[in-house]
């Protein structure tokens, strides 16, 4: 027994974490009040040897409990008359300052732009990150109304998206980004707007801001539905090695480097992964690395630099016909086409730096990527190899596309941001600009089902794309419980096209010199001369202004309302020569509401939003033609609700999402958009025993998902999907030890459905009426893991 235990001589209260009342006047939720208790080791001086935090209150204010204690004296600890090393709990209280008004502070680091409203989702992955995620685009979830699903792509293929009642596709009604950088591909025949997300690490990922709808004039092309941006990082510090093995022969093995001395936004992360699939022709092969390097220039500047390198080679199973299923010609996780399949590979560097100058805030950013894919997909199995009479006579040699990409991109954005006071308020006022460029060439053939040799060309083309946009944003408050936002932004979109495949059939050709089975033709009508291609030009600017409304809050409690304008533009086989740039427009509004409030054991955030967005002309997945083609205007009206909760061993987070999608004209539904999404993440964490003295931590994740009956087309609806994952972790000093689970339940699934006319029996005619086709979810899988952090903390 201690004859005297260790106490404080002096103490420095710690400071309210800078970042915090940086983001205040950016979130209707008020500053949190709350405490951390801290763990010191003293020597038998009383000097701090170690600190570790016992009861977290998040990454901040942990920092700067840490930094606190560590300017505390200390009498030792007395033991037989003699100072003794010890241990001495600390607590420590964290309270905003009084009445906090904006602050104008220096902070290392992008600052986060002004919130929306109640839709605007600002996501800290935090505890979350041990529900199993096979990827990024999984975090997506944390947002209401997100469903993911793959649609018989194959594993590197990108996820579909499906958001606030829109069927995304890969991406084509998403802005997303990654620490600034675009993702979505601009010109992409297989989609416009493609998105691919799977070159992301999940484990390097700290936060997400999901903005569903176009109320930010910072947002640009293809924020239909809304946008979604990546923010990088790595809580560990040190060097992190996993591994991971489990069900189908899956392997994976993961690097993580986190220098100590830097801040969490300072990394590099590679990994290797391959697997056997869950089903016939399902084989992949992946590699990725990414890396981030962040610091200062001066003491009123920062600067960050940042790339990626992502390869990939999949295998695809593609669509399966029900009737063959339940006929057993093909076996629930078999394939009709073995020779579907991809292969992908990505790059991008990035830099950026921004400054303050008195009142004023400064950045700008440059990035670089360049992009390749090659896509191997059979719909219809076959069914469009038609006979032409000007053809020599064929049998059906299959409807398999081999679609390859290439697309070089460049870009520039940047912002000033000024803040004042005018009649005691707090206001800010900023102008912006984006500017990118993308060189495109696609090459689209169908493939012949024996022979693998291309036998027609679909589309050849290269393409020059440019998008300008200038946006002028102003934050207005009338009252400390009233906020207006908003601004105009205006996108300059320019087309040059050369189409090498613009003749692909001639009416009347001549009878001397037919084009036999020729694909891009150099005659036309009579069969006059002219060369196979086709240039094109043409370019507009489209204005899209945006508001919003932010009142209170009312103890705890914030209201919004949100108009804002988007567009999307198209594929460049859409433009032709000085015509109008062809793209959708958007018109979308919302209104709801917020709660947030922590308490002492733990905090509460909770939303809910009525929306509506309309299209004018929208984008539909044609089987046929193996990608979105335009279709009709098309209206969304819905409601999200969504609550989450944080305290010392638990965080969870729910939502909800109703929407009905239907076509202007005819009041049909739109087709494969999912009328309920309802998803949970949940996760316990405790010190659970000591062992050799450190704790022995344990942690637990829970996901569930559950997907409402989507409309397909003539009048059919699909089945409902039910989802559960969970994954539990044992962790002591530097090792970590996970096991997870996905599908625990089992259910064989359709995770995705479809109805349409197709043939895969080339010795059957085929009957012309519509069946339904799908691709099977992945059955239960177990995948057990083993990590070690060396040089920092785990």
């Amino acid at each position: 027994m201690l004859d005297q235990p260790a106490r404080v001589l002096t103490r420095v209260e710690p400071e309210y974490p800078a970042a915090r009342l940086a983001d205040e006047h950016h979130s209707e939720a008020p500053l949190p009040e709350l405490d951390v208790e801290v763990e010191v080791t003293l020597d038998e001086a009383g000097r701090v040897t170690s600190a570790r935090v016992l009861a977290s209150g998040g990454k901040d204010f942990d920092e700067e409990a840490l930094k606190a204690v560590r300017t505390f004296t200390f009498a030792p600890a007395i033991k037989d008359g003699k100072p003794v090393a010890s241990r001495f709990h600390v607590p420590l209280h964290f309270e905003p300052p009084p009445h906090a008004e904006p602050q104008f502070v220096d902070v290392v680091g992008k600052r986060a732009p002004p919130s929306r409203g109640a839709g605007d989702y600002r996501i800290d992955v935090g505890k979350l990150d041990i529900v199993p995620r096979r990827n990024a685009a999984d975090l997506l979830k944390l947002a209401p109304s997100v469903f993911l699903l793959k649609d018989g792509g194959g594993e590197g293929h990108a996820e579909r998206v499906y958001l606030r009642g829109f069927d995304a596709r890969e991406g084509q009604d998403i802005e997303f980004s990654v620490g600034g950088v675009p993702i979505n591909e601009a010109g992409n025949f297989h989609g416009n707007g493609y998105a691919d997300l799977n070159f992301i690490i999940p484990e390097l990922v700290t936060r997400l801001r999901v903005l569903e709808g176009p109320f930010d004039p910072r947002q640009g092309n293809f924020a239909v539905a809304g946008s979604a941006e990546y923010e990088l990082g790595l809580e560990s510090r040190g060097l992190t090695a996993k591994a991971t093995y489990g069900s189908f022969n899956t392997a994976r093995l993961l690097l993580l480097w986190g220098p100590a001395e830097q801040s969490t936004r300072t990394f590099a992360g590679a990994e290797i992964f391959r697997s056997d699939g869950f089903g016939d022709n399902r084989e992949s092969w992946r590699a990725r690395a990414m890396g981030q390097y962040e610091g200062r220039l001066g003491s009123d500047a920062s600067f960050r630099l940042s790339t990626s390198a992502y390869a990939t080679q999949y295998e695809s199973a593609g669509l399966l016909r029900v009737d063959d299923v339940e006929s057993k010609k093909v076996d629930f996780f078999g394939t009709s086409d073995p020779n579907q399949g991809g292969s992908s590979a990505r790059f991008h560097v990035s830099a950026d730096i921004e400054a303050k100058s008195g009142e004023t805030f400064y950045g700008v950013q440059a990035f670089g990527i360049y992009r390749s894919s090659s896509l191997r997909e059979n719909f219809t199995g076959f069914l469009l190899d038609e006979q032409l009479a000007r053809q020599q006579p064929h049998g059906q040699r299959g409807d398999l596309i081999d679609l390859s990409t290439t697309a070089g991109t460049f870009g520039l954005r940047g912002y000033g941001r000024h803040g004042f006071e005018l009649l005691g308020m707090k206001h800010e006022v900023e102008l912006g600009m984006f500017a990118r460029g993308d060189m495109v060439s696609a090459l689209q053939q169908r493939v012949g089902a024996q022979t693998h040799d291309p036998y027609l060309t679909e589309a050849d083309l290269d393409s020059k794309l440019a998008d300008l946009g200038l946006y002028a944003d102003a934050t207005i408050r009338f009252a400390p419980w009233l906020i207006v936002r908003g601004g105009l932004r205006a996108d300059l979109f320019a087309f040059d096209v050369e189409d090498n495949c613009a003749v692909k059939d001639v009416s009347a050709p001549t009878p001397d010199d037919p084009p036999g089975d020729a694909s891009c033709l150099s005659q036309q009508r009579f069969g006059e001369h002219r060369e196979p291609n086709q240039h094109s030009t043409t370019a507009t600017i489209k204005p899209l202004p945006r508001v919003s409304a932010q009142l209170g809050p009312f103890g705890g409690f914030s209201f919004s309302l949100a108009y804002g304008q988007g567009v999307r533009s198209v594929d460049p086989s859409y433009v032709t020569q000085s015509a109008t740039t062809p793209f959708a427009s958007i018109d979308s509004g919302e209104a709801g509401v917020s709660f947030a409030r922590s308490f002492d054991v733990a905090s509460l955030a909770v939303q809910s939003v009525f929306f509506v967005t309309h299209v004018d002309r929208d984008q539909i997945f044609s089987e046929t033609e193996g990608r979105a083609t335009l279709a009709e205007g098309t209206t969304r009206t819905g409601w999200s609700g969504s609550a989450r909760s944080k305290g010392d061993f638990f965080d969870v987070s729910a939502s909800v999402t109703l929407v009905q999608s239907r076509f202007d004209d005819t009041g049909l539904l739109v087709p494969y958009v999912p009328d309920v999404v309802v998803r949970h993440d949940g996760a316990l964490f405790h010190d659970l025993f000591p062992l050799a003295g450190s704790p022995v931590t344990g942690k637990l994740g829970i996901g569930a998902s559950f997907v409402g009956a989507r409309a397909l087309p003539y009048g059919q609806r699909s089945d409902t999907i039910f989802l559960l994952d969970a994954a539990a972790s044992l962790g002591w000093r530097f090792l970590e030890l996970e096991i997870a689970g996905t599908n625990l339940a089992n259910l064989e699934y359709r995770q995705a459905e479809f109805n349409y006319v197709s043939d895969f029996d080339p010795n059957t005619p085929a009957t012309l009426v519509p069946a339904r086709h799908f691709a099977a979810g992945q059955p239960i899988g177990i995948f057990g893991s083993i990590s070690g952090t060396l040089g920092g903390e785990r």
